[in-house]
């Protein structure tokens, strides 16, 4: 018998909490039906498999991540909104480690909840509003965002697994790091369309 308001989002929620405490690879349906005080039977009526569960709790996390980033960025532009995203972003890979991690980790996410859930869609037009506040059009806008993503991913990955161990702290690098991101996108390399080199 599932137990009474037991509902995939909260099946979600669970999975997303426990992916923040133990690491998103760590997850299976198991210790989430434990969490929840249920057999593991009863999480099958409202997700279809571990591979569903961590694609919802993607779409989550990329709710909850574009929500914050929109509200730091709000009535921002150029190197203000360069930092108010950044900051968003590492701010939540910080708080909810698993649940971000589900964000950069390739699932397959059930195409019909997919297209239901506006984190992912608003990610994009948020990231290409703000560079376009540098003036890039395409194809620099993609680059500059696979730039972007690489920098502020790459940088928390290994901050996440202690990769910075030298004296001077994170914290000075990646104010380093976003102040050289602002140059980079104010004076942005003629692009090189057609050149495969």
């Amino acid at each position: 018998m599932v137990r009474a308001g037991l509902t995939a989002d909260r099946v979600t929620i669970a999975g997303a909490e426990l992916a923040d405490d133990v690491g998103l690879d760590q997850v299976t349906m198991s210790q989430v039906a434990r969490r929840l005080g249920v057999k593991d039977a009863s999480l099958y009526t409202h997700v279809r498999s571990l591979e569903d569960l961590r694609g919802r709790i993607a779409l989550l996390a990329a709710d909850e991540k574009t929500i914050r980033i929109a509200e730091a960025t709000a009535g921002r532009a150029g190197k203000d909104a360069l930092i108010a995203f950044a900051n968003a972003w590492r701010e939540y890979a910080h708080k909810h480690p698993g649940r971000y991690m589900a964000t950069q980790t390739p699932i397959q996410i059930d195409p019909e909840l997919a297209a239901k859930a506006p984190g992912p869609r608003r990610a994009v037009e948020l990231t290409y509003g703000m560079l376009r506040g540098y003036g890039l059009a395409e194809p620099d806008l993609t680059d500059a965002v696979r730039l972007l993503r690489s920098t502020f991913h790459g940088f928390v990955a290994l901050e996440a697994a202690g990769g910075f161990a030298h004296k001077r702290s994170p914290q000075q690098s990646w104010i380093c790091a976003l102040d050289a991101l602002h140059t980079l996108l104010e004076h942005w390399p003629p692009s090189r369309e057609g050149d495969s080199s």
